[in-house]
Formats: structure tokens, C-alpha cells, sequence
């Protein structure tokens, strides 16, 4: 049975899907059998959501997304101290979400858990509580989040990869396969390894992705002087403010490093 919405003229609803009256279907959403769409959760324009998938409660899907079989979004947060506080789950634009995905609300700490537009989350990714994804990012197969976990625009991860509480992954970032993350990822770099190991710049992704070689010859410059001199992270960090020409790119790079709490992925 399905339960009433407010859908437009073009929702496809398969008769074995149950979705909750206070549901928004936008126009051209197909949604498949045996899956549940439960009250509050708006879904955009076209998007396809597969059967036997679960949106629990208070999430916002955009346009244009694809919801793969028994993914499972919305669910509450897998933190003791969560007391069913009224938070929500908001996926972007264009993302593709695969089979047995799994992405909880956030808690009081930050009321959201948000993914970011055209993302691809592979089968048996875990995002929880208060993780906040970027734009273009990809996880592979089985990455799990802790909560509080922040990845920004177009990282890749691979696949089996625990991401610890609170680190951040920066843009551009590149982490291999198998890899524990216990500290922050600089932007721009590749890591891999359990622990993580830094590799240099990920060059190949940076040249993929149009960046200029003027920037990349500043980012190897940063780079060699925070990582491969002998000076501590606070000296390398004022040598480079001094030495590498302060394009925008540089500057995030030198700021990410700065911020850290965790420490940085060395």
C-alpha cells in the first residue's frame, strides 16, 4: 500500500512502496517496491529511489539523485548521547547513493549531517552523525565515518577505509584503499597506509583537474618545505608564508595546516 503525498502529476510510486503523507515527491520522482519514505523528507525533482530503500525522517534529497536498493538514510544517530533531538539529513544535487549505504541524522552538535551535490557514495559507505561532505566527492566501497567527520570538495577515498571522529579530509585529497585515517588530510595530497602515510601531492588528479602548472609548482613548493625539511610544522609554516608566491591555492593549503586539531597525516 502507499500512503498519501503531496507528489506531482509525473510520480511514479511502485504500489508496494509506503510513503508517509507528510512526504514531498517532486515532479518525476520514481520511487520502487517495498521502500519507505517516512514524514518530513523532501525529494527533488527526477530522482530515482530503488526498492527496499528506507528515508527514515527529516531528509532532503535534491535533484536529479539516484537511491540505490536497501540504502538506508535519515536513521538516527549512532551516538549514545543523542536523545531524539529534532535534526535532519540534507544530500545535494546529481549524488548517487549505492546499495546498503548507510547515512544517519546529525545530533545537537550540529542539528545537520550534509553530502554535498554530485557525489558518488559506493555500496556499504557509512556516514554518520554530523558529517559534512562536499561537492564531487567520492567514497568507495565500505568507507566508514565516524561522526563529526568533515570531507570537502572532490576528495576520493578508496575503498575499507575508517575515517576517525573529527578529522577533515581536504579538498583535492587523495587516500588510498585500506587506509586508516586518524589525523587531518592536507588538501591537495595523497595518503595511504594503516597508519596513514603521506605520498606527496596528488598530481595526477590536480593536472586532471585543470589546475594550472604555475599552481601546482607552487603547491610542490609548500609542500617540500612543510614536509621535507627539518623544520617543525610552525617553522615550516612561516618559511613558506615567506617563500611560495600566496596564490589562493597555497594559501588554503597553508591555513588547512594551521587549523588542525587532530594534527596533521605526516
Amino acid at each position: 500500500m502507499k500512503a498519501g503525498a503531496n507528489t506531482g502529476a509525473e510520480v511514479q510510486v511502485h504500489p508496494q512502496a509506503i510513503v508517509d503523507p507528510g512526504a514531498e515527491l517532486g515532479d518525476g520522482v520514481s520511487i520502487g517496491p517495498w521502500t519507505m519514505i517516512g514524514p518530513a523528507v523532501k525529494i527533488g525533482r527526477r530522482t530515482v529511489v530503488g526498492p527496499s530503500v528506507l528515508i527514515e525522517r527529516n531528509t532532503t534529497i535534491g535533484v536529479d539523485c539516484e537511491i540505490h536498493k536497501g540504502a538506508v538514510l535519515g536513521t538516527p544517530p549512532q551516538d549514545l548521547k543523542f536523545r531524539g533531538e529534532d535534526t535532519r539529513l540534507v544530500v545535494g544535487d546529481r549524488t548517487v547513493i549505492r546499495e546498503y549505504a548507510t547515512l544517519n541524522r546529525g545530533t545537537s552538535a550540529s542539528g545537520l549531517t550534509s553530502v554535498g551535490d554530485d557525489c558518488l557514495l559506493m555500496a556499504y559507505t557509512h556516514v554518520a552523525h554530523d558529517c559534512h561532505l562536499g561537492s564531487h566527492v567520492i567514497l568507495s566501497n565500505a568507507v566508514n565515518m565516524a561522526g563529526h567527520v568533515e570531507i570537502q570538495d572532490w576528495v576520493i577515498v578508496g575503498g575499507l577505509t575508517p575515517i576517525h571522529q573529527f578529522v577533515r579530509v581536504g579538498m583535492h585529497a587523495f587516500v588510498g584503499g585500506a587506509s586508516r585515517i586518524s589525523q587531518d588530510v592536507p588538501p591537495f595530497c595523497r595518503v595511504a597506509g594503516s597508519p596513514a602515510k603521506l605520498y606527496g601531492l596528488n598530481s595526477v588528479g590536480l593536472e586532471r583537474r585543470g589546475f594550472s602548472a604555475e599552481t601546482r609548482a607552487a603547491l610542490k613548493k609548500a609542500y617540500r618545505v612543510l614536509f621535507q625539511s627539518a623544520l617543525n610544522i610552525s617553522q615550516a609554516l612561516e618559511r613558506a608564508r615567506k617563500e611560495v608566491e600566496p596564490l589562493p591555492e597555497v594559501t588554503l593549503f597553508l591555513d588547512f595546516i594551521r587549523n588542525s586539531e587532530r594534527g596533521i597525516t605526516t
